[in-house]
């Protein structure tokens, strides 16, 4: 490659639908110099709430429509799911015909941001590209173990591995200690400290009465708010009047609500659905609450620091490296009791939450981002000079 060629790079992922990963993909690729790197992102779905996030610079490509782009014919709406199943399998099973909607471009770096796309990199057509994964999950959890043949098998195809937590490559080496590892880097997730800031200020709707506990994340069983349920449940009966709101969609969702109209709590604990700015909900509650049973390094944690907001969350992934305990948050383990004990306390012990409230007054000063873009430049660029 001549020095005054971009980088051709290309991302793949499935959709964009509101998320963690997702907002990091965004923070990457809005970050990377575009006069080093012309990027490109591949989507299997053009689906999701983020999905015209991407800036101008950035092409996009989609194998398949997303739900938005359907009929709202029921029927209609089926066979159309059906026949994007169809061509979807068809595609990834068939190089040339992803390739073709590429462009048959070949790009220098290929990177996988999430586990769901390490078999689209790692057998991607194109053998020349240097392959990039990015691992976020902690692998020892139950919930992980269909995944990890599949996991384990391409881990070994990538010429780099990025961890987004020291805890979660620890954990992967501990788990596999001879698997043939690539070459290896942690690099922590970007925060848009200013632009979350910004956001925040947007005027919303009023919350539930107070005191307001708000969580942001899918609705997906390791997020642990079936546990929440029951601990919100406890203290409602013994009198302690609070209200929880969660923002986020997912496959859990039926299963939550008819869990809530069961214990009749229907008024205090709420599922708001996905919104494209959270900010101004986590902002104008009272807490933060994370109760989920895996996480790697929870991009919400961070943004619920940036607002100053007293957290409690499960000592889970690098949460215990984000926050001190009882100094800028509250760490539980991944247990209803002790969910229920530590909302109990930040609804009883005011001078503890003045305390954690004051230490947050300077918490931004722990990220760098300019530092965690510099290092994902780096990585890429040092691959393709070999």
């Amino acid at each position: 490659m001549s020095e005054n060629k971009k980088i051709k790079v290309l991302f793949r992922h499935r959709s964009m639908e509101m998320g963690g990963v997702e907002k990091v993909i965004l923070s990457i690729i809005k970050n990377l110099n575009p006069e080093k790197f012309d990027i490109t992102v591949c989507l299997n779905l053009n689906q999701g709430e983020l999905r015209n996030e991407f800036p101008d610079h950035v092409k996009k490509v989609y194998l398949a429509n997303g739900r938005e782009d359907f009929s709202n014919n029921s029927l209609i709406h089926k066979l159309q799911l059906i026949r994007r199943r169809l061509k979807l399998s068809r595609v990834l099973k068939d190089h040339t015909l992803s390739d073709r909607l590429l462009g048959y471009q070949k790009f220098d770096v290929e990177i996988a941001p999430t586990y769901s796309a390490f078999s689209s990199v790692t057998q991607s057509s194109n053998k020349d590209s240097k392959k990039i994964g990015w691992f976020h999950s902690e692998i020892n959890i139950p919930g992980m173990k269909p995944l990890v043949p599949d996991i384990l098998d391409n881990f070994p195809r990538f010429d780099h591995m990025i961890y987004c937590s020291q805890k979660i490559k620890d954990i992967m080496h501990q788990s596999y200690p001879d698997l043939p590892y690539p070459a290896e880097s942690v690099v922590i997730n970007a925060i848009p400290i200013e632009e979350i800031k910004k956001k925040a200020e947007e005027k919303i709707e009023d919350l539930p009465e107070g005191p307001v506990f708000v969580s942001v994340g899918r609705l997906h069983g390791r997020k642990g708010y079936h546990k929440l349920i029951d601990a919100h449940k406890r203290l409602i009966e013994e009198g302690f009047h609070h209200s929880i709101l969660i923002l986020g969609n997912g496959e859990e969702l039926k299963n939550l609500t008819e869990k809530i109209q069961a214990h009749n709590l229907q008024d205090t604990f709420i599922l708001g659905g996905n919104r494209m700015n959270p900010y101004p909900y986590v902002k104008h509650a009272d807490f933060f609450i994370l109760p989920s049973e895996s996480e790697a390094w929870p991009l919400v944690i961070a943004e619920a620091l940036i607002l100053q907001k007293p957290i409690i969350a499960t000592d889970t992934g690098d949460v215990g490296v984000m926050i001190r305990d009882r100094e800028t948050g509250y760490l539980i383990n991944y247990d209803t009791n002790e969910m229920y004990e530590a909302m109990k306390v930040f609804l009883t012990d005011p001078e503890l939450i003045a305390g954690i409230r004051k230490n947050l007054e300077t918490i931004e000063d722990q990220f760098d981002n300019q530092k965690i873009f510099d290092a994902v430049e780096g990585i890429i660029e040092n691959l393709v000079k070999k």
